[in-house]
């Protein structure tokens, strides 16, 4: 029911409002006569109120009470701005992916730029008690790391779960992402309380599949530290090193393996002021190198998910406005994407493992959502498209018409069935009690996904042609 009923469901009463003039201790008043557990603020100085921000009683407690503010604060101190809303034709499911992404418990449902009401959290965790929300609800009330291990058990559940209901790959990618977000963010929040509140901003960044919304339940560490320009490493970075720490180690306990490539906050080249990631990206851009790029191609899918989140979005920004503009970049970028080629031979047969534990298997991640992933990537950058998802980047390249409209429905419709064969391998071995993993032997598959597989792999080697042609990227390798 959560991807056929509509938000306006969960609406159970008028939106309750205050002007943005309004202090803090009459907003909780409101609040409290009201019993609701957001505000909404208005900016009454137009002709008509206009929706400014909102405030919750989460807010309140974090904002308000643990600073001691005084009662007579006025209330656009401490109000959220820039406010995340849906619409009102907008389906359950999309609310609780809204949520998830963007780490907030309410959302404004709007109608024709009216507020029609209120949902929250809690309205959806009520609506399907077993919906991956109500897992990231409790993510929220855990007060520490083994409350959150424990709980983590329940992530495998609730991905199968949503398998079984039907859901495409990308509500599952988002959903899974979101649950991730929530523990790094959980996490931090608990080093916070441990080491105190931060010497000096900062930013917590998701990097590859999390980043992309593109996450399963076989996955490992990437992130990284965006420190303010104030950075002073002798007297700061004991703090982040620590906090960095701790926040691994929790995601370790809690399912998500440390990276083995060391792409992790804890390592301190990945743990640096605002200043040195743009030199970063500046130097992978002007001066490209093929081992350089292959190291750092999983930076190009980022999103900032705690902290100061402008931070990554000036990152996004730099990306956009130098990578479409180098071709040299682009080449080798391409190059690099082309480094991992689909498992299909001659005469449509599949290419398997030759030896090693994987024998006779090939891996649907490494040689099936990767590739795609990859060399949509390209093309993103190319465009100027500030989309970190697959299928959002596939919609922004087809609008600037780099790629023909039907070349991009065949390679959308291609990594969707990629996908979901993919995550129907991981549900089922999760089912059966064994350990999901992206290796999967051809006479486990259907007749029919064995054929339509070798469809979407042939849709993906042209894609991969196309790619080698547009950015002059010369001969590739497998890997």
């Amino acid at each position: 029911e959560l991807m056929s009923a509509k938000v306006t469901r969960l609406i159970a009463r008028e939106p309750v409002s205050a002007p943005t003039t309004v202090r803090l201790q009459e907003a909780a008043r409101i609040m409290t006569d009201n019993g609701v557990s957001a505000l909404l603020l208005m900016d009454e100085s137009g002709d008509s109120p206009r929706l400014k921000g909102i405030i919750t009683d989460r807010d309140l407690r974090t904002r308000a009470v643990t600073n001691a503010l005084p009662s007579e604060t006025p209330i656009s101190e401490i109000m959220s701005e820039g406010l995340i809303t849906i619409s009102a034709r907008s389906y359950i499911f999309e609310a609780m992916l809204t949520m998830l992404h963007n780490n907030v418990h309410h959302l404004p449902v709007m109608e024709d730029h009216e507020v029609r009401g209120v949902i929250a959290l809690s309205d959806i965790v009520k609506y399907e008690s077993q919906s991956s929300l109500y897992l990231v609800s409790n993510i929220y009330h855990q007060n520490d790391v083994k409350g959150l291990k424990k709980i983590s058990r329940e992530v495998r559940d609730s991905f199968v779960r949503m398998v079984n209901e039907g859901a495409n790959s990308h509500m599952i990618g988002s959903a899974m992402a979101g649950i991730g977000r929530s523990f790094s963010q959980r996490l931090l929040e608990l080093g916070e309380e441990k080491l105190g509140p931060p010497p000096i901003p900062y930013c917590f960044m998701a990097l590859g599949s999390m980043a992309r919304d593109e996450q399963l339940v076989v996955t490992d560490q990437d992130n990284a530290m965006v420190l303010d320009d104030s950075f002073i490493p002798e007297e700061h970075d004991e703090y982040f090193l620590a906090l960095a720490k701790f926040v691994s180690d929790g995601l370790a306990e809690c399912g998500y393996t440390y990276c083995t490539g060391d792409i992790m906050a804890t390592n301190p080249k990945w743990r640096q002021p605002l200043r040195v990631w743009k030199d970063y990206f500046t130097d992978w851009i002007d001066n490209p190198k093929a081992e350089a790029l292959l190291n750092s191609n999983i930076f190009f899918d980022l999103d900032g998910i705690y902290g100061e989140t402008d931070f990554a979005e000036q990152l996004k920004t730099l990306i956009v406005e130098k990578a479409g503009g180098s071709q040299r970049f682009l080449t080798f970028l391409a190059r690099n994407a082309l480094n991992r080629t689909p498992p299909l031979g001659f005469f449509r047969t599949f290419v398997l493992e030759e030896d090693g534990k994987h024998q006779k298997t090939f891996n649907l991640k490494r040689r099936g959502t990767a590739p795609v992933s990859d060399l949509i990537r390209v093309h993103a950058l190319a465009c100027g498209s500030r989309s970190q998802n697959s299928f959002e980047r596939l919609r922004d390249i087809a609008k600037t018409k780099l790629m023909l409209d039907d070349d991009a429905g065949n390679l959308r419709d291609a990594l969707e069935f990629i996908s979901i064969v993919r995550i129907r391998h991981q549900a089922l071995a999760i089912e059966e009690g064994r350990d999901p993993d992206n290796n999967v032997r051809p006479e486990d598959l259907s007749p029919f996904e064995r054929s339509h597989l070798k469809d979407a792999f042939q849709i993906v080697s042209n894609a991969q042609k196309f790619l080698r042609f547009r950015y002059n990227a010369g001969a590739t390798r497998n890997v």
